[in-house]
């Protein structure tokens, strides 16, 4: 887990109560983008023909989601912000060829500094 990630406040609410905004930063994001190697994706479309739960792609979106929340925090700190207010998720999947697709997702708020009241 990136350091930022523990040093910044990320939340879907747009306050925190008991806090004081000081300083709006701006907007800030972090996005991940991934893929499954040819076994995975194998062994995922032979599951999908049989239903049921894709664990491996969960496992792949887990990963991805978490990797850009800790690239929205290293954003957010890099620009001074102690926490991410509005905190939001955007995903999509695209062919990258040849049959293999990639898994993006993008983590977006308001980077903001708060202060105790």
């Amino acid at each position: 887990m990136s350091n930022s990630l523990v040093s910044v406040l990320i939340l879907t609410t747009n306050d925190y109560p008991g806090m004081r905004i000081v300083r709006v930063v701006g907007p800030v994001y972090g996005t991940s983008v991934r893929s499954r190697n040819i076994v995975g994706n194998f062994m995922g479309g032979i599951r999908a023909v049989f239903g049921g739960k894709q664990s491996g792609y969960l496992k792949m979106i887990a990963q991805t989601r978490d990797e850009a929340l800790a690239q929205l925090a290293d954003h957010a700190q890099s620009l001074g912000a102690n926490a991410v207010l509005a905190m939001r998720f955007d995903s999509g999947e695209f062919d990258a060829g040849q049959g293999q697709a990639m898994n993006e997702v993008t983590a977006y708020g308001t980077a903001v500094v708060v202060e105790g009241l």
